[in-house]
């Protein structure tokens, strides 16, 4: 990434004695796009410090930064193969910031200097549905906060496409952030056009895959598990919400709304175009749940007894069923020992055999972009052969840094090397970071458990290396 090679200036302690200061602007009102300086954006961020980072998405990085007055920012960096015509670049960036709506993260400015490609966004508070919907399970999300968020998101795609945003890149829980009033809005990162990031159901950023990619949402929702949309059809086939449900949850949703949703669902995972619903269908759907009455807790009761719920036995042996089925491979028992040594191992006999499937058709790209940094990669790679983990967590950084596409297994060997360092947060970082390049890669998954049992989270470490068992299972009947 260039801006974190070009730049001269030293970290400092206090980023706003030198930052211009940023007007404030309200949540759903247009406004001018600031023309900020990479200085500027360089000493908002503490010269794009690490420490400072709030997101990989994919290929981009995402930093928070400080402005003069006070204000948070998010700042996305791109490289200059993403963006070479600087004219488009700002053409797209000034169309996504004529945008106010309270669904969609204002975007307040950019950086087009020389080789530069930045995008300036108000920095949203409360994090990602992703980070609270599968990670904070200490806090489990309300079923009514669940619908509401789902009418957001529905809302903003709603706007946006009225607005002549039709197609958003890879709307996942990841793409979903909370303001300060704890809202759901989308982030107006995902509106640039001319990003190759979605590879969706169709192959290509359309209105389709959107409404695909909503669907996959709404099973995030319902279940509470992160579910790869090419694996959301075939996990809701055949099932009823009790089945599904987010059973943190602990019975505590309506049937009835839980099962307009997953209808719903159902009707946006659909392949043939033809069969999916409109954005305007959805919002007026799920617009009907937001006016239905909680049920009481007695009436709760009666209806999952109708339902004929399953007891806590055999809901612990539905939660199994599909594990108990499939056999842990060599990696998913090393896994579930959390013996990282044997992990290692694996992962160096594996080399980077499985990237191939999502570099294969940018092999050209990829040669050209890697030439000047294979050195600094292959460093990485000998310190990590010689479990020289901390090296090899440096090199890896670098690499990561300066790419405009990271593939997944060096996020896999970053994640392990940061487990061997006791550092287990940024562990799984990586691990959903792999995901998100690889939606369908038993290894990120994997990688995540062992993640999440270091981290004494051991139901959601079981949930997820049951994932990735079936994942596993499935590549290898291909």
């Amino acid at each position: 990434m260039g801006c974190c090679q070009s730049s001269t200036v030293d970290p400092i302690e206090d980023p706003e004695v030198a930052v211009p200061s940023q007007p404030e602007i309200g949540r759903g009102g247009e406004s001018t796009l600031t023309n900020f300086s990479f200085f500027d954006l360089t000493m908002a961020t503490k010269n794009f410090s690490p420490e400072n980072i709030i997101s990989e998405d994919g290929s981009d990085m995402v930093y928070k930064g400080r402005l003069l007055n006070g204000g948070l920012i998010a700042v996305k960096t791109y490289t200059i193969m993403a963006w070479p015509d600087p004219k488009h670049f700002v053409e797209e960036a000034e169309k996504v910031g004529k945008l106010g709506h309270q669904r969609v993260v204002n975007l307040i400015g950019y950086c087009c200097e020389d080789n530069e490609r930045l995008l300036v966004a108000e920095f949203m508070p409360n994090d990602t549905l992703a980070k609270r919907l599968f990670y904070w399970r200490s806090q489990t999300m309300e079923w009514l906060t669940r619908l509401r968020v789902a009418y957001c998101v529905a809302e903003g795609l709603d706007y946006c496409n009225t607005a002549g945003f039709a197609s958003y890149n890879n709307l996942s829980p990841y793409k979903v952030l909370f303001d300060e009033d704890g809202d759901a809005c989308l982030s107006c990162f995902g509106l640039m056009k001319g990003i190759k990031d979605d590879q969706s159901t169709t192959g290509s950023v359309n209105p389709e895959s959107v409404i695909f990619r909503f669907g996959t949402v709404l099973v995030n929702l319902l279940t509470g598990k992160q579910v790869p949309p090419s694996h959301a059809p075939e996990m809701i086939y055949g099932k009823n919400v009790i089945q599904l449900m987010d059973p943190n949850l602990m019975g505590i949703f309506s049937i009835e709304e839980a099962t307009i949703v997953l209808q719903l669902g159902s009707r946006c995972l659909q392949y043939e175009d033809q069969e999916n619903p409109n954005i305007k269908d959805i919002v007026a759907t799920l617009e009907t749940l937001q006016t239905i009455t909680e049920v009481p807790s007695n009436e709760m009761l009666e209806m999952t007894n109708h339902a004929e719920v399953p007891s806590n036995e055999m809901l612990e042996m539905i939660n199994h069923a599909e594990v108990s089925s499939t056999q842990l491979s060599s990696l998913g028992e090393a896994c579930s020992r959390m013996d990282l040594l044997a992990i290692h191992k694996i992962l160096m006999k594996a080399q980077y055999e499985d990237d191939k499937e999502v570099i294969e058709s940018s092999f050209e790209e990829w040669i050209q972009e890697v030439k000047d940094l294979q050195e600094v990669r292959e460093h990485g790679d000998k310190a990590f052969l010689e479990q020289d983990f901390k090296t090899a967590i440096e090199c890896y950084s670098k690499f990561v840094l300066a790419r405009r596409m990271v593939y997944p297994s060096v996020y896999a060997r970053r994640s392990l090397s940061y487990l061997f360092c006791d550092d287990p947060d940024q562990a799984l970082l990586d691990g959903m970071r792999a995901q998100e390049v690889f939606p369908d890669w038993p290894v990120a998954f994997y990688l995540q458990s062992v993640a999440l049992a270091k981290l004494n989270m051991n139901t959601d470490s079981a949930d997820i290396l049951k994932e990735a068992a079936i994942l596993e299972a499935k590549r290898s009947q291909k």
